[in-house]
């Protein structure tokens, strides 16, 4: 990920120097995701951005199905989705699977978030005959033999993890930690093993090698202790510093940790206790409520709206909170889509180019921290931040990130597909390379002679566009997942009912599986 885990982004502004080479990240913490929101609100104004009154709502219109589409939006699908799952295989070190947490960057960091969307972009691979099952599989296996190869203790250097958890950030060599500022993340963590489960339920041949990838998995699944990240109350803390200090900020309210609570209530070894969804849950009243005439549980940047999702088919499942409230998360996932397409019409804050098809804020690169005059007003921008617009806050610098909404589209094709498509046409070959979109562009930033362009994709940006474009096309994610056991035990205790639920599906075959 991108400069420290992304809750990390939402409960940090962070910044990023390309000059360092090493991935370093400066950072200014605040508490939690709560008074993030509540600061940024405070300098809104700075910004040059107003909260616009909530629309009239409309109801959403019905999603596109991708056998309807014609055939030059077919072709771009699939030129979108190859390049993107090309940037997977291509920067991975193939020595040891490792992927980077963006590229190109020399002597960068490996993220490994961006290795669980890597090994769930393999099994992709295979079905859209980019690469064949057994590179998927020599590929797959050598990421998770050297992954539980790797030492694991409570030092400060020399060590890949502790616990089970893994740092954020690797060497991409060694695998060990990085650098001193990498914490012991639980919810990059929790990416990797969407990715680690993900091949243990797609790779389901009666074969050696296949038979290895699941119990691998299997192991590297087990070993996490979920409850020693409760470092205060029912709580999963955010991470952890060696030799023994937690970070400050714990997961509350809603956001991405539905993959991680998820992961911990489906442990067959160090789950947390069941009531834990339901406390957990019971944080997210604040977030919920109107923006831009859609009411939504909010959650300002997209990524909050994606990360889970990607692996977790949500429509028509729903824990108590969501049958309490009439909504499922899938359906909030498309309400947010629908809200931001709507704050970029709005346009508070003037910003160049936004519109009904250039729209979109997460987390992302930025042109940094910097002062200019745009629309005759003085602008502050930043470098990479937690942007986003919702409920909770708005921060917004004129930055769209593909992402945003190439990670929609499994929720709302009919609006992302053509703004996708519009940023290609309009922007062309300066915001779409061999690997797809670059992370981020501004178009009121100027930069010489022209607008603002990132140099870069990330891991954890590339990660949404590839699956849910594979989610929304053929189901292949979702589909693979509801076939974990771990994964549906963690539903299961959550509360989730209804809609594929209903069904038993078969479990993925491994030795290790049973609960």
């Amino acid at each position: 990920m991108s400069m420290q885990h992304r809750t990390q982004r939402t409960s940090e502004v962070l910044t990023f120097s390309p000059a360092t080479g090493s991935g370093r990240r400066k950072k200014s913490r605040i508490s939690c995701l709560c008074q993030i929101g509540l600061a940024l609100g405070a300098l809104a104004g700075t910004f040059g951005i107003a909260q616009a009154e909530p629309t009239v709502s409309t109801a959403l219109t019905p999603a596109l199905q991708p056998a309807s589409l014609p055939a030059a939006d077919a072709a771009f699908v699939d030129d979108l989705e190859k390049r993107t799952f090309n940037w997977f295989w291509e920067t991975a070190n193939p020595k040891n699977g490792l992927v980077p947490d963006r590229a190109p960057l020399p002597n960068g960091a490996a993220s490994i978030a961006s290795v669980g969307f890597g090994l769930t972009a393999y099994g992709i691979g295979v079905e859209r005959h980019y690469i064949t099952r057994q590179q998927a599989v020599d590929r797959t296996l050598t990421t998770l033999r050297f992954l539980a190869s790797l030492p694991q203790n409570d030092h400060v250097s020399g060590a890949a993890g502790y616990k089970g958890f893994f740092y954020h950030f690797l060497d991409p060599n060694t695998g060990l930690r990085v650098a001193d500022w990498s914490e012991l993340s639980s919810v990059d963590t929790a990416l990797l093993m969407g990715g680690v489960l993900f091949s243990q339920s797609y790779f389901d041949h009666d074969t050696p090698q296949e038979k290895e990838i699941r119990d691998v998995a299997d192991k590297l699944y087990r070993r996490i202790d979920w409850t020693w990240m409760k470092a205060r109350g029912p709580w999963l803390s955010m991470g952890w510093m060696p030799p023994h200090t937690f970070l400050p900020s714990d997961w509350k309210g809603y956001n991405e940790g539905l993959i991680i609570y998820l992961q911990a209530l489906g442990s067959p070894t160090h789950p947390l206790p069941a009531e834990t969804w339901k406390a957990w849950t019971a944080t997210y009243e604040n977030q919920w409520g109107d923006f831009q005439g859609h009411k939504l549980l909010n959650f300002a940047p997209m990524f909050g709206h994606q990360y889970s999702e990607s692996w977790i088919d949500f429509r028509g499942v729903q824990d108590a909170w969501d049958r309490a409230h009439n909504v499922d998360y899938f359906q909030n996932g498309r309400e947010a889509a629908y809200a931001q397409r709507a704050y970029a019409q709005a346009n508070p804050g003037d910003w160049k180019d936004y519109g009904p098809n250039i729209w979109g804020l997460t987390a992302c690169d930025g042109p940094g921290d910097a002062q200019q005059v745009y629309d005759g007003k003085k602008r502050h921008y930043l470098a990479y931040s937690a942007r986003g617009a919702g409920r909770d806050y708005i921060l917004d610098d004129g930055t769209i990130a593909p992402t945003a909404v190439g990670g929609s589209i499994a929720f709302a094709p009919e609006i992302a597909l053509p703004a996708l498509k519009e940023m290609r046409a309009r922007y062309g070959d300066r915001i779409y390379n061999k690997y797809g979109f670059l992370d981020a562009f501004n178009p009121s930033f100027a930069d010489q002679k022209s607008y603002w362009v990132d140099g870069q994709q990330l891991g954890i940006d590339q990660g949404p566009i590839l699956l849910m474009l594979e989610n929304w096309r053929s189901g292949l994610v979702w589909n693979t997942m509801k076939k974990n056991v771990y994964l549906r035990t963690g539903l299961e205790r959550a509360g989730f009912q209804g809609g594929w639920m209903r069904t038993k599906t078969a479990t993925s075959k491994s030795v290790g599986q049973s609960l």
